[in-house]
């Protein structure tokens, strides 16, 4: 009798629980994706080629936008530059003198004492050197460009991911010497399957869950969002993407934008994204 009545319990208790894991109330208004998070990446280089002098950062270090990174060994720049500044004041003394002359010969010209020969070269002289002052010019701007691209700046504020090059290094124009994430934008990369698609579009809120988990709270750390973009084209959903639907399904990709960023948000990271279907402004 015993066995039976335990019997009859054990049937009970999993026939309960299978009624509420089967039987549990669907959120209609609140969307669940599967993503990670995207952020922005810049290959940082110099612009002339040259000899690295000092690289200031390491990796890991934050920097703000404006902030020294590196510079290279700018003698054979600086004496351009310099030379080019001699320049444009010599052409400028010339194109003065020639000037001058044009000037004086003016009523020699026109009264027929000078020959239009010698007053062709005067006019053509004073035109020539005042050319040669705008081309020192424009070289000059030239010079003093190669030389402030001597040095490289943090675009933006963010995080130095790799330091790719040394003090010493003889590198290219072009050629990365860091690689940095910046701080902003963070979004997600998530997939919406082609049944969901009508129910969302820009602006709508959503909450972005981590599977870290918070400390002081004990629960997984959590962020708020938006949906900033959605693909107008379709595609198959990635390997790489665990969604509850099948693989070969059309989804559309999607952005989702984190607007209270921190430190614990990293490239790559698996998050869940819950979309409010009901929400209608923009949080920005």
């Amino acid at each position: 009798m015993k066995k039976v009545l335990v019997l009859f319990l054990l049937i009970s208790v999993f026939g309960l629980a299978y009624y509420i894991v089967n039987n549990k109330k669907v959120n209609n208004d609140e969307l669940e994706l599967f993503g990670n998070i995207e952020i922005r990446q810049v290959d940082l280089g110099f612009r002339v080629e040259g000899k690295i002098q000092e690289m200031l950062v390491e990796e890991g270090d934050n920097v703000k936008k404006g902030q020294l990174l590196a510079f290279l060994d700018n003698g054979t720049f600086k004496a351009t530059y310099e030379k080019s500044l001699a320049d444009i004041q010599m052409n400028k003394s010339l194109s003065a003198n020639a000037s001058s002359q044009y000037q004086r010969n003016i009523p020699l010209c026109q009264d027929g004492t000078t020959s239009k020969l010698e007053c062709d070269d005067l006019l053509n002289n004073k035109n020539t050197t005042s050319a040669s002052v705008a081309a020192s010019v424009a070289s000059s701007k030239g010079a003093q460009k190669n030389l402030d691209d001597t040095r490289v700046y943090a675009p933006d504020d963010g995080i130095i991911m790799t330091r790719i090059q040394e003090p010493g290094a003889v590198v290219i124009p072009s050629q990365p010497i860091y690689t940095m994430a910046k701080n902003k934008p963070v979004w997600i990369r998530a997939y919406i399957p082609e049944t969901n698609l009508g129910n969302v579009k820009y602006g709508m809120k959503a909450r972005v869950l981590t599977d870290t988990v918070n400390p002081e709270t004990g629960n997984p750390r959590e962020y708020g969002g938006w949906v900033g973009y959605i693909s107008p084209v379709a595609e198959f959903t990635p390997k790489t993407v665990q969604t509850t639907d099948l693989r070969t399904d059309l989804v559309y990709r999607i952005r989702v934008y984190v607007s209270d960023i921190d430190e614990y948000l990293r490239q790559g990271m698996p998050v869940t994204v819950k979309i409010d279907l009901t929400s209608k402004d923009v949080p920005r």
